[in-house]
This record gives structure tokens, sequence and C-alpha cells, in this order.
């Protein structure tokens, strides 16, 4: 099915958004005098300088507004935030756990940060960043291992730029996170999450994807926990999301989001951008020219490791969207745009 979408746009911070979460305080609602709203986070720089609230007020118009907010001791030492999700009063913030398009992986991008929604009500947001060093990227190329499915093999000048290249770098400056990496690792690309009802998250990867081109999600215990001293986060299994490509295409996650009927909702689309020096492309072009497509699954279908979806809508010609939110029978997208943000609406 092919949608009609109106378009809203916002200049925030001259940056383009990657993911979109709806507000779920009233509290946040009302001091911004707005009846709908939804959270994003900006590309490429530090989390606190990238959280943003687009509104939609009372009499039906749209506003942005850009969050004040503080890591405190981590303040400038992360980067490309990708994923939220809500859980527990908290809005979670996900690092891509990636690197630029040519690799190097980069450690500040492994991070999960999460705040208070209440707490934006007013005044400096703080912000809890906790940087896992590679713990997570370990924790999911073991469980991607183990997994029954088959990974699409990354070609030498991936694995070489993103994996040997970070643990040249990390030897180079004695880091302990070079142990957590492995010669024949993945380079992840985390690009949605959403928590299930169990408090586990559903980690949306954008590459990795399995041999057949099928995007992969990978669960995982104990994110909440490590904000609280606990230990780190484990993967509990990865599956591949069935029935959504293109016959001859790679596709990842983009977006995901939980539905009220305990199923998910999601957008898949390219492994990576296409005209940006992607080395990712350079091996795997089918994987580049996909356009965006809006689906739904649910876990509980799943045979083994593998999980039918089903086609909500086809978005081409969109290659970028990069985030989604479904309520009272409408859908929003958030397209990743040079220097805008633009807010699609059916």
């Amino acid at each position: 099915m092919r949608v009609t979408l109106r378009l809203v746009e916002f200049v925030v911070a001259g940056n383009e958004a990657s993911d979109l979460l709806p507000v779920r305080s009233p509290a946040v609602l009302a001091a911004h005098r707005a009846r709908r709203g939804f959270w994003t986070v900006l590309d490429e720089g530090p989390v606190e300088q990238c959280l943003a609230l687009l509104l939609e007020h009372d009499d039906g118009a749209w506003s942005a507004h850009h969050v004040d907010a503080d890591a405190g001791a981590e303040n400038g030492r992360t980067e490309d935030g990708e994923a939220l999700a809500h859980h527990d009063g908290w809005v979670y913030v996900f690092g891509s756990h990636f690197g630029s398009k040519a690799g190097p992986l980069r450690p500040r991008r492994a991070f999960v940060a999460r705040f208070r929604e209440d707490d934006a009500v007013g005044g400096r947001l703080p912000v809890r960043v906790v940087r896992n060093r590679f713990r997570l990227h370990r924790a999911v190329n073991d469980a991607l291992a183990a997994a029954e499915l088959a990974t699409l093999p990354p070609g030498r000048r991936v694995r070489d730029r993103f994996i040997g290249e970070t643990v040249a770098r990390g030897t180079a400056r004695a880091k302990g996170w070079v142990s957590r990496l492995a010669e024949g690792d993945l380079p992840l690309n985390v690009e949605a999450a959403a928590f299930t009802p169990h408090g586990t998250v559903l980690l949306g990867l954008r590459f990795p994807v399995t041999v057949d081109g099928e995007p992969i999600l990978v669960e995982a215990a104990g994110v909440p926990e490590m904000f609280d001293g606990g230990d780190w986060p484990r993967a509990l299994g990865a599956h591949a999301l069935t029935g959504v490509t293109p016959p001859g295409a790679l596709t990842g996650f983009r977006a995901l989001v939980p539905l009220p009927d305990g199923g998910y909702a999601a957008i898949v689309g390219s492994i990576d951008a296409l005209g940006k020096g992607s080395v990712l492309l350079d091996d795997h072009p089918q994987g580049g020219d996909v356009t965006s497509r809006h689906v739904r699954f649910r876990l509980e279908k799943a045979a083994g490791h593998l999980v039918p979806g089903e086609l909500v809508a086809d978005l081409a010609p969109f290659h970028h969207v990069e985030g989604l939110a479904e309520a009272d029978g409408r859908c929003w997208y958030v397209t990743d745009e040079d220097h805008r943000v633009a807010l699609w609406i059916d």
C-alpha cells in the first residue's frame, strides 16, 4: 500500500533527526501547551546537545523545542544517538555503536543514556550516560555467532576498516576495551530499540543482516540495571524478520516501536546511505538503493529464529525514514534530511 503524507518542517540546532518517540508525560505536554509531542534525537553530536521535542499545539500548529540537557561528567563524551525507547518512566537513548561511513568503530558511540521524562518540564534536564566500551558489541556478536540464523559476511575491507583498524588504534593507545573485539566480529549499527513487557530491550540492527538480506533483532537484558550499578547487559538471542525485504535487496532496521496489542511496528530500509563513501555499500551495493518500508510483526509468531513480518506501507520514494509513531489510527514518520527535521503525517 502507498500512502499520501503531509510535511511539517523544523529547524532544530541545524541538524537532522533520528527516531521518533511519543511524549507520555502529561506534565511535559502541559508545560508546552501541547496536545501531542514527540521526542527526537539529533545526529552526530553529544547526546546532551541533541535532544529535541516536536510539539503539536492546541490550535494545530507545530513547533520544535531544543532541550537544554546536562550529562554531568559525561558531557561531550558521546556521539551519534540513534534510537529512543520508553521504559518505566524513563526515556532511553541508544548510541549507534558504529563508526563513520568508512570506519573505524568509535567508542563514543557505544553508549546508552536515559532521563526521567517528567524532568523535562523545565530547567536543565539531567541525563545519565553509561558508556559500555564495546561490552554490548561483544554480547551481541556472541549472540549472533550462537544463533541459528546466518549473517551476511562483510567483505575484507569492512573487517579491516571497522574491526582491524579499531583494534590497532585501541592497542596503540593501550585501551582496555581492545580485549572485547575479535577478528571475526561484525560491526554493529544499532538504529532502533523498543522495550518488551518483560523489561528486556529489542535492538534493531541496520547492520549486520542475514545472508538472505533480512533485518536482525537482538534481545538484550540488563539495560536498566546497569544504571543502578548492576551487571552489564547480556544478549538473550537474535531473530531475523522475514517477508519484508524486496527480492535481491538487503534491508536493516531504521525504527522500532511497541504497539498496544503486544506487537511491534518498524521501519526497514537501506543498510547505509548512498553517496557518502560507505564501505559497507562498496562491499554490498544491493543494500543501498532500497526504499523505506513500514512493517509490523509479533514475536510470539516466531518459528525458531525467524519472525514473519507484514508490509503496512511502501514509503517509496523515501530512502531515509528514521522514525515512526503510530497512534489514534494515524502514522507519523521522521526522515533524515540535511540541516532540517522533516516530520511526515499520514
